[in-house]
């Protein structure tokens, strides 16, 4: 089977339904979003040498090929798995478990120190740039509101993530103080 069908040559592609929409769609632009942050997500844990961080970022690669294949379609379809509260609390675990760790932040942190560190916040800001998407999309059609808490949570543990190996990698985070300080 080759991999280009170009079906997709004209602008449009298929939802799981068969049904044609524009590349351009929302819910397109919503599971192409979620692709991307995969990928990210992917060379993170490629570069984190930490069993149990890259064992946490596999499950969460895990739900978001559940929450794409939901995005990718338009019907509700009971036979696809689903974005569960139980996802949602896992995430909280993890970020309480972090947290307990880091010292208290009064300050906003510019991104950057450390490889690994900037690869979170990328991953953080392309899970906030997939939420915007996905409650935009929620504007017309019907979306699980899991999926958008789910997407809320995981950029939440991004930004936890890069401050809790800032401080195992023994990085020093850069505070931002204003423009006045610089």
């Amino acid at each position: 089977m080759k991999i280009y069908t170009k079906t997709g040559d004209s602008g449009e592609t298929s939802l799981f339904s068969g049904k044609r929409v524009s590349k351009s769609n929302s819910r397109i632009k919503a599971y192409g979003t979620v692709d991307e942050l995969n990928s990210f997500i992917g060379l993170l844990k490629d570069s984190i040498n930490d069993e149990l961080i890259s064992k946490d970022l596999l499950l969460i690669q895990n739900n978001l090929f559940v929450l794409g294949s939901i995005l990718a379609s338009d019907i509700n379809n009971n036979k696809l798995d689903s974005i569960e509260e139980s996802d949602i609390t896992d995430i909280e675990k993890l970020i309480d478990e972090m947290e307990k760790e880091l010292p208290r932040l009064k300050n906003f942190l510019i991104p950057g120190g450390n490889v690994i560190v900037s690869y979170c916040q990328v991953c953080r800001t392309i899970t906030r740039r997939t939420e915007r998407i996905c409650v935009e999309l929620s504007k017309d059609e019907e979306i699980d509101l899991k999926l958008i808490i789910y997407l809320n949570r995981l950029s939440d543990y991004f930004f936890i993530l890069s401050r809790f190996l800032s401080k195992k990698l023994d990085i020093i985070e850069i505070k931002w103080k204003g423009r006045k300080k610089i």
